[in-house]
């Protein structure tokens, strides 16, 4: 029924670890990050505003017009369509994303806890099972104890 197993630390472990290690990476590189981006903030609002106020009149303007159901329709159902064909794109991905996470989560881990777990393994194996205690039969007396008798002084 079982399988013999080929890995001694789990996929999903290993992927785990790969993952930490790719964000512990990418946390070290937020402090320059962040001070690049306080200063692309600041230069940034005063486009911001511009722009919101050509979008709120762009955007009057499209509620005034009429709107075309069945141009909406076919807009509707090629975006469907792009969805689904995205969602797939996607699982692939994920897919392979697991396996390099996998990958990179076995050389952060590294071989050493392998060999310890098949070590330990080893020593689980030829170890003896410990003995069973069992207990002692206990004397089986058919006759009825004598009482004893008080010493009178």
């Amino acid at each position: 029924m079982s399988q013999p197993k080929t890995k001694r630390i789990p996929a999903p472990l290993y992927a785990v670890a790969g993952a930490g290690d790719l964000a512990y990476q990418q946390l070290r590189k937020l402090p320059v990050a962040v001070t690049q981006l306080t200063g692309k903030a600041t230069l940034g609002t005063v486009g911001l505003r511009e722009k919101a106020a050509q979008g709120t009149a762009e955007l009057r303007e499209r509620a005034n017009t009429g709107a075309d159901l069945e141009r909406l329709r076919a807009i509707a159902l090629r975006n469907r369509d792009a969805v689904l064909a995205g969602a797939q794109s996607a699982g692939q991905r994920a897919v392979a994303i697991y396996g390099t996470l996998v990958a990179h989560g076995e050389r952060v881990v590294g071989t050493g806890v392998v060999r310890a777990a098949d070590t330990v393994n080893a020593d689980m194996e030829t170890t003896e099972a410990p003995a069973q205690v069992t207990a002692a039969p206990e004397a089986d007396s058919t006759e009825p104890a004598k009482p004893t008798q008080a010493k009178a002084e």
